[in-house]
């Protein structure tokens, strides 16, 4: 089961934005069984996707208890996509991973759902935390949406400098997002690193939280569904070429 994070030091980023729809191409065209875990207490991607999450099971408690990260899954309407809901109890998940002082508590959850799923896909809290922590080792491939600004730059570049401080053997992966060409800020941006997947702002993408469905289900010609099926094979040529999955 190949597991692939998005990240971002910094709200705002359009960071839900690419869970969801990356979860929708990898389980609607590469035809994966994948599993969006939704780690963010804003629970933003469980809204989008249309799920309530059930009323005796928190979120959180899958880190304290004895309890399969199974139990918690939910089926989606989308065919081939699971999902682990939030909820408000995962605002004090750092506080958690800072007092049970299990570096590696989130990877040995995952190991059970290996063979379950080919891909897991998490929605991570923004900040540099117990739970990034986390997600950093677990991880194989991290996307950090990058909006083409000198602010979202430098928090990139902190980030990439306080990983490579620590050792994690993730592959970063970085995106623009919410890219607006017509704007020269942008363009400079994306001129200094043409590598970068580009996600564009559009109104089509924006609508997603009133139809609380991915784009490729109600706009799959859209310029947006065609970047984000786009970044998701990049993603899936880098775990090939990283050998995962």
């Amino acid at each position: 089961m190949a597991r692939i994070a998005v990240y971002s030091l910094k709200g705002g980023v359009g960071k839900t934005t690419l869970a969801v729809n990356l979860a929708w191409c990898s389980a609607t065209q590469s035809a994966r069984r994948t599993l969006l875990w939704d780690l963010d207490p804003q629970a933003a991607s469980t809204y989008l996707l249309g799920v309530a999450p059930k009323a005796k099971r928190k979120a959180q408690a899958v880190f304290t208890r004895d309890l399969d990260p199974t139990d918690l899954i939910q089926q989606t309407d989308i065919a081939q996509l699971d999902l682990i809901p939030a909820d408000t109890s995962l605002r004090a998940l750092d506080r958690l991973f800072h007092e049970l002082d299990k570096k590696k508590r989130l990877a040995k959850l995952l190991e059970r759902l290996d063979g379950d799923y080919d891909r897991l896909l998490l929605d991570c809290p923004p900040g540099l935390t117990e739970t990034s922590e986390q997600v950093m080792r677990a991880a194989d491939i991290i996307l950090i949406p990058v909006i083409p600004s000198p602010l979202s730059q430098r928090a990139f570049e902190e980030v990439s400098a306080y990983f490579a401080g620590r050792g994690f053997k993730a592959a970063l992966m970085p995106v623009h997002s919410m890219v607006d060409r017509r704007r020269k800020l942008h363009g400079e941006a994306i001129a200094r690193h043409p590598d970068w997947p580009v996600i564009p702002m559009a109104s089509i993408v924006e609508s997603m939280s009133a139809q609380r469905r991915p784009v490729g289900a109600f706009a799959a010609r859209s310029t947006g569904a065609r970047a984000f099926a786009a970044l998701w094979q990049a993603v899936e040529r880098q775990l090939a070429d990283r050998g995962v999955g």
